[in-house]
Formats: C-alpha cells, sequence, structure tokens
C-alpha cells in the first residue's frame, strides 16, 4: 500500500495498525517532498514498532521509477493531496498497475484557474459559461470538474469508480470519496466524454492531464 502525498502520514498510520499490523505480511509506504516530515514519520514508526512502514522523500517524477518502490502495488491512497497532487497519486497508481485506489481530493485549483483565465473569450463562445461567470461559480464548477474528469480518466484505464462521502459534512467541506478498483476492461467512452467536457468548456488545453 502506497500513501501519496504523506505529509505526517497519519492515514498510514492508521492503516497499518487497523489492516497490517495484525498479517504476516503487507507493507505501508508513504512518499512525501518533504525530507522534515519524512524523519518525523520514521521516528515515529520506529517507536511504535511499526516495522513494515516504509517513508520516502521524493517528487513524483521519482516515485515512478525509483527503486526502492515496487513494480506494481496493491493499493494507492491520497487523504486530501492538495490541487494536482491528487493527480500525482492518479499518475503513479496507473504507472504501477494498482488494484485499488483510494482518493479524498482537497483544493482542486487547476481548472478553475484555467476557466477563469479564459471567461471572457468562454462567454462569448457557449452559454454554458454562465454556469462559472460569477467567481464562487467558478470555483466550486471548477473543482467538480476536476474530479468528474479524474474518474473518466480513471474509467478509461478500466477501473470501476464509486464516488461518495468519507465523513458528514458537518466534519469538513473536502469530504469527496473517490473509490476506483480495477477490472480489466475500460469503458469505452469515457476518454470521448472527458475530451467533450473539456472542449465544451473551453480548457481543452488541460487534456493532457486527463486523457492520457
Amino acid at each position: 500500500m502506497v500513501d501519496h502525498g504523506a505529509g505526517k502520514s497519519y492515514l498510514g498510520f492508521i492503516l497499518y495498525d487497523l489492516c497490517i499490523k495484525e498479517r504476516a505480511s503487507g507493507e505501508i509506504i508513504g512518499i512525501e517532498t518533504r525530507q522534515e516530515l519524512v524523519e518525523k514519520s520514521r521516528e515515529l514508526a520506529a517507536r511504535l514498532g511499526f516495522e513494515r512502514m516504509r517513508f520516502l522523500a521524493c517528487t513524483v517524477e521519482d516515485s515512478l521509477t525509483a527503486p526502492e518502490l515496487p513494480a506494481s502495488v496493491d493499493v494507492v491512497t491520497a487523504l486530501h493531496a492538495c490541487n494536482t497532487a491528487t493527480d500525482d497519486a492518479i499518475r503513479f497508481a496507473l504507472t504501477k498497475n494498482a488494484r485499488h485506489i483510494v482518493l479524498v481530493p482537497c483544493c482542486q485549483a487547476e481548472v478553475a484557474a484555467t476557466m477563469r483565465a479564459k471567461k471572457n473569450e468562454s462567454l462569448g463562445k457557449t452559454p454554458l459559461s454562465e454556469l462559472w461567470r460569477h467567481p464562487i461559480h467558478t470555483r466550486e464548477l471548477g473543482s467538480h470538474l476536476t474530479n468528474v474528469l479524474r474518474c473518466l480518466l480513471l474509467e478509461s484505464h478500466g477501473y470501476d469508480v464509486t464516488v461518495t462521502e468519507l465523513v458528514g459534512w458537518e466534519h469538513s467541506m473536502k469530504n469527496e470519496l473517490i473509490i476506483a478498483s480495477k477490472r480489466g476492461n475500460p469503458r469505452k467512452n469515457a476518454r470521448e466524454r472527458a475530451e467533450a467536457i473539456l472542449r465544451e468548456f473551453n480548457i481543452e488545453e488541460l487534456a493532457p492531464r486527463f486523457t492520457y
């Protein structure tokens, strides 16, 4: 199990305690770019006796080819990985042919920023631009579109996708839980639907992130 954008590795420690500690096999690897957080996680794992937890300080690019990581993994998680860090976790999971992917996205700003930058052009191109003419709508619709495009990307790679809540909305507004499990057969029109959405919302420049 690989936890991407692990931060202080709260999720990894909980999962180890619940799912790994009593099993004869299994390992949790936390990936985080900040060396100081990696060192603290290593110290805590040693203090708790969680021997099958490892932590790597590396970028997403480095994690794709890092010799310390296996060629394939069972589960990839990303809890509140900010903005495009969730997309990085998806890319890692697809590269490693993960059987399951569990994501709780956060701060989905990239799509909204692109929509905002091209708002005047979009207003003259399509009546749908009224959906994001006001700034608060741009932010909320951009966040929603980001996760819709992520789900389509996963389906285009052969995953069954379920979208639900992580906890009650009274606890967190960043609460959308995306669960993907490999089934082998890609959804036939997933990529075409994603491309159509990108085109309709005038954000085709983001295609490399959502349609590979």
